[in-house]
């Protein structure tokens, strides 16, 4: 592959757009085990709460996927590789992104969640003025 063609590749991985479309992968491969990852993006995201020993985990589910995205990203910018082995990686980093803000979003509420907030607090703003 030339510099031009790996130097597009290193652009498209930073571009946050590109993981719109793309689906979370069922499995992947972090140092040398397999992990079902769509599986596991599904279990945590069916939790009302995320328990601490759940976040635990979850947190070093992160660190890995964080660790694998960014060796592949040299990958594609280091090693000699093919044009389809980069776009391949390309597309599993997309993966690896899309997983990673599923379990960053575990955190913040819903919309739902963030309007009845909202409403509250205009609620209670509204009762220490009429006071």
């Amino acid at each position: 592959m030339n510099e031009r063609k790996r130097q597009r590749l290193v652009d498209k991985v930073r571009r946050p757009s590109g993981t719109i479309g793309e689906e979370i992968p069922d499995e992947i491969t972090i140092q040398g085990a397999t992990i079902d990852l769509n599986e596991f993006v599904f279990e945590c995201e069916r939790l009302d709460t995320v328990p601490e020993s759940e976040r635990e985990r979850i947190d070093e589910m992160k660190t890995k996927l964080q660790r694998e995205r960014l060796e592949r990203k040299h990958r594609i910018a280091r090693d000699e590789i093919s044009c389809e082995e980069g776009e391949r990686l390309v597309r599993s980093i997309y993966g690896i992104d899309r997983a990673l803000n599923a379990l960053d979003g575990l955190d913040s509420p819903g919309i739902e969640e963030e309007l009845r907030q909202k409403k509250l607090e205009d609620a209670r703003e509204l009762l220490s003025l009429i006071r």
